[in-house]
């Protein structure tokens, strides 16, 4: 990935939580991502996710005294495009069934094509039902 200044191989967006093994089962078994790594250290453990095709992911970590971070404003979002509807309403639907259910956007716009959930911290995601180009 070229950017103005450097090249870079890789991006990850590293988060905290308490909640690391429902966070692990929302992301994986309940949005479809692939789990690339999990590990374990004396103070942290965490799970990496890799998004296909993109060196794009998401990690997650816990520290052993715990991981308190501020509540997330209802505009923190992380935004899946998902050209495919049936696709979307499949992850959708099964997000549904574990308990995670459909949760109004701060931002309208998110509404009129997408899906809002929130995650086991209350971090939204979108389903976005169009293509990002």
């Amino acid at each position: 990935m070229n950017f103005n200044s450097f090249t870079a191989h890789q991006v990850r967006i590293a988060r905290p939580t308490d909640k690391l093994e429902e966070v692990i089962d929302f992301y994986e078994r309940g949005l479809g991502l692939s789990k690339i790594e999990e590990f374990k250290s004396k103070e942290y453990a965490g799970v990496i996710f890799g998004l296909p095709g993109v060196d794009y992911h998401l990690e997650f970590t816990r520290h052993t005294d715990g991981s308190p971070c501020p509540a997330p404003t209802k505009d923190n979002l992380l935004v899946f495009y998902i050209p495919n509807e049936n696709e979307l309403h499949q992850v959708s639907d099964r997000l549904n069934n574990m308990g995670y259910k459909e949760t109004a956007p701060e931002n309208s716009y998110w509404k009129e094509q997408g899906k809002t959930i929130e995650d086991p911290d209350g971090w939204r995601i979108v389903l976005m039902n169009r293509p990002y180009e």
